[in-house]
């Protein structure tokens, strides 16, 4: 499970020193896991966060985990059903 980790500090700050600043912001924001909530004449119209941990894949989590106990090539000594001929005969009749 992937827990978002929160931003621990908002700043607000002006769409004009955004704009001025851009780069050394961005950086800011990474580095120093802040939240920026740009504003334009004072009322809010962008947020820049920095972005949730990507989550893990499930896929090869248990690698290395099996192991095998036997042949897996060779037949069993057990018969199955799918082996046992006619066990269902009206399955097979054509119309």
């Amino acid at each position: 499970m992937v827990m978002k980790k929160s931003a621990t500090t908002t700043r607000t700050i002006g769409a004009g020193e955004f704009k001025t600043h851009c780069l050394r912001l961005l950086d800011e924001v990474h580095d120093k896991h802040i939240r920026l909530v740009i504003t334009k004449r004072g009322k809010p119209v962008a947020v820049l966060e920095p972005p949730e941990a990507p989550a893990t894949s499930i896929f090869g989590t248990m690698k290395g985990t099996g192991r095998i106990v036997g042949d897996i090539i060779e037949p069993v000594d057990v018969e199955w059903e799918a082996d046992v001929p006619n066990l269902f005969p009206d399955e097979h009749k054509r119309d």
